[in-house]
């Protein structure tokens, strides 16, 4: 999805008009809470929002999702201003925040899911995914699983389940920790 917007600059008392693109990708790393935070962080990131992607069924709930019966993954919807953030960077993100060698899950939470995965909207996208992927194979000792689709529609989660790490940050902390995301992460990119 791609929405322009326009910016005004005032420089000397002279109005600029400039034009700046959101554009919104989503991606599937596992439980969304986890998934939130590192991309919050990036300059250019504007909005990360949690929910469900992939599967038939129309309007999923968490409960839907959760049960592994809806063919949705738990994901983020990334709205991020393009002349800021490329989506390259986006995808070094990604890829330092899951395990994607994984096919069944991720970490504690198992089941399709719960499976790594990036959603395009066009060719391009998918085709930058694709190069990120072969780009990072070389840290990863067994073969990356996780897939490319094109995205159908995206469903935001239940509002109790945005921003997670900022609204229930002990249980985020307790969750995570125990989770061995972190303990597998810094396994991985200690380097």
């Amino acid at each position: 999805m791609v929405n322009t917007l326009l910016k005004f600059l005032i420089v000397s008392n002279i109005a600029i008009l400039t034009f700046a693109t959101t554009k919104t990708i989503v991606v599937a790393g596992g439980c969304f809470w986890c998934m939130e935070a590192p991309f919050d962080k990036l300059p250019g990131v504007l909005k990360t929002t949690s929910g469900y992607a992939g599967g038939k069924l129309k309007s999923p709930t968490y409960h839907d999702v959760s049960s592994g019966s809806s063919g949705h993954l738990e994901v983020v919807e990334i709205a991020y201003d393009d002349s800021k953030i490329s989506l390259k960077k986006i995808l070094e993100t990604f890829w330092r925040n899951v395990n994607p060698t994984d096919a069944g899950g991720q970490f504690v939470d198992r089941g399709p899911q719960y499976a790594t995965g990036f959603f395009f909207l066009n060719e391009e996208e998918k085709k930058i995914f694709l190069e990120s992927k072969k780009e990072h194979q070389k840290y990863f000792k067994k073969p990356i699983v996780t897939e490319a689709y094109h995205l159908e529609k995206f469903y935001p989660a239940e509002d109790y389940h945005q921003d997670y790490y900022k609204t229930n940050p002990i249980r985020y902390k307790f969750y995570r920790y125990n989770s061995g995301r972190d303990q597998y992460l810094q396994s991985v990119w200690k380097k």
